[in-house]
């Protein structure tokens, strides 16, 4: 029997608004994210880590799937 890996689904994230002026936890998740700079995007896994990332940052960041 071969393994099937199911096509995990994949999340763009971009970061829409400053850190600057948030928590240190908000700016460290930020950072986690892969996301330096305004406007960069990322590709992510989609899973339910990143999920509860996402969801503390919601204010500074726009996700779309990929």
């Amino acid at each position: 029997m071969a393994s099937q890996e199911t096509p995990t689904k994949t999340l763009r994230i971009k970061l829409v608004r400053s850190p600057i002026g948030f928590s240190q936890r908000h700016k460290a998740t930020v950072r986690a994210l892969g996301l330096r700079r305004l406007n960069q995007t990322v590709e992510q896994a989609d899973t339910p880590q990143l999920r509860g990332m996402l969801a503390k940052v919601a204010r500074l960041v726009q996700v779309e799937e990929a």
